[in-house]
């Protein structure tokens, strides 16, 4: 008798560079810079002891890689999940920077994350914790080098503690040193909402695209977090039908709709989007399969894979997450006529929000909501529309497209600054 089929981990690091090298085949790209572009410029590992509220001690691990600094000071999120590996941030690190150059920032790409549980912190746990670990990495971050920001876990206030202690290090106030802070010290409107806005941006040129009506549309979001419910509200004003969303317990479907404004207030009041009134529960997996127009993945990695791709209904999936789509399902999805909108284009928002904010801590300006709004709009319709032609162009994927005009930007600035010495 056989034994059965074991399907293999999902490694993200693994599938960050399979996805380069998709594009490096069909760019031709020069096997020395191919080398150098295929791995981290610069990987830091931090022991990070925190004193407990009890008087004990607790070690826990965190990481800051800088994957290419080629375009400019590296930028990306920190991330506090008990699941943080060093090849997750790795993966997440070379993504921004495909990201940032998709969408012509003059940035490289950053990530950060510690592997810890910051639910079973205290506050003042979790202030040391930050602390601690801004304290470590502050060797190699800064405002002209490498600008953390908020991802999975992290908010305004871990950013502010992160502010501060970098900048009692320095001796006076560093604003820019990282994104995504309160407004009063130096945030930029629109910020919060940036990620879900930018990808709200892609889903509508998309439906354009394709003929797609987008009032009235199906909409599923896995991933009821900031991403998924600012674009949950914003999909729902146009006049899209939002009939199922998820969180991290599970999911709720209703097929004439769900009242939007209503799940938040429920999330806010249960800690779960499960057990709204009058709708029925699905699992995160069933959602994915769901007979929708639009499918919007906006939790984690590795959710649409080759063996559930097959099954997704949606005419278009609108990567609000990062890496939620494996390369053998993106094979899949393409064949089946699935337009796909690529992670590194669909939430871009937040890091050209990122990078508003940043010029504006430069230049000590405050931007109004509106003027973000339209700046960001701006950027995300003309880096679809330049992803398209690509893809019209070179008859690929989105996915393949969007690559194709990150990694030959960030090749062709790797190329001119040369290697030194």
């Amino acid at each position: 008798m056989a034994a059965p089929e074991v399907t293999p981990v999902l490694d993200a690091w693994a599938v960050a560079q399979r996805q380069f090298d998709i594009a490096a085949d069909r760019l031709n790209l020069d096997p020395e810079l191919r080398a150098v572009l295929r791995e981290a410029e610069r990987e830091l590992i931090v022991s990070v002891p925190v004193r407990m509220d009890d008087g004990r001690v607790e070690v826990y691990t965190g990481y800051r890689v800088q994957h290419n600094l080629g375009r400019g000071p590296s930028k990306g999120g920190l991330r506090y999940h008990q699941d943080v590996t060093l090849n997750e941030v790795r993966a997440l690190a070379m993504w921004m920077t495909w990201k940032c150059a998709v969408v012509g920032i003059p940035f490289g790409g950053g990530k950060g994350g510690v592997a810890v549980d910051p639910k079973q912190l205290s506050e003042r746990e979790l202030e040391g914790l930050t602390r601690r670990f801004a304290t470590n990495i502050s060797v190699i971050i800064g405002p002209q080098s490498d600008i953390p920001a908020p991802d999975v876990n992290t908010n305004p206030q871990v950013m502010a503690w992160i502010m501060d202690t970098y900048s009692m290090h320095e001796g006076h106030t560093v604003p820019g040193v990282v994104t995504g802070k309160p407004i009063s010290l130096g945030g930029s409107e629109g910020r919060a909402e940036a990620t879900g806005r930018g990808a709200v941006v892609t889903i509508s040129e998309a439906a354009r695209h394709i003929g797609l009506d987008i009032i009235g549309a199906r909409i599923a979001i896995q991933g009821f977090g900031n991403a998924g419910s600012v674009a949950g509200t914003l999909l729902d004003s146009m006049g899209a039908s939002v009939v199922a969303v998820s969180d991290t317990q599970g999911g709720i479907y209703k097929a004439d709709g769900i009242d939007i404004k209503a799940v938040k207030a429920w999330k806010a009041e249960h800690g779960t989007v499960v057990g709204f009134p009058g709708s029925q529960n699905v699992t995160n997996a069933d959602l994915l399969e769901l007979d929708v127009d639009v499918l919007v993945p906006a939790a984690l990695e590795n959710q649409i894979t080759r063996e559930n791709a097959p099954r997704v209904k949606a005419r278009i999936v609108a990567e609000a997450a990062n890496g939620p789509t494996t390369p053998d399902a993106d094979e899949i999805l393409y064949a089946n006529g699935v337009f796909l909108i690529p992670d590194i284009l669909c939430n871009a928002g937040g890091v050209t929000v990122s990078y508003f904010e940043w010029v504006q801590d430069f230049n000590r300006d405050q931007w109004s909501e509106e003027m973000v709004n339209s700046k960001l709009t701006a950027i995300m319709v003309r880096s679809f529309g330049e992803v398209v032609a690509m893809a019209e162009q070179e008859e690929v994927d989105m996915r393949t497209a969007a690559y194709l005009l990150a990694v030959d930007r960030v090749a062709k600035a790797t190329a001119l600054r040369g290697l030194y010495p």
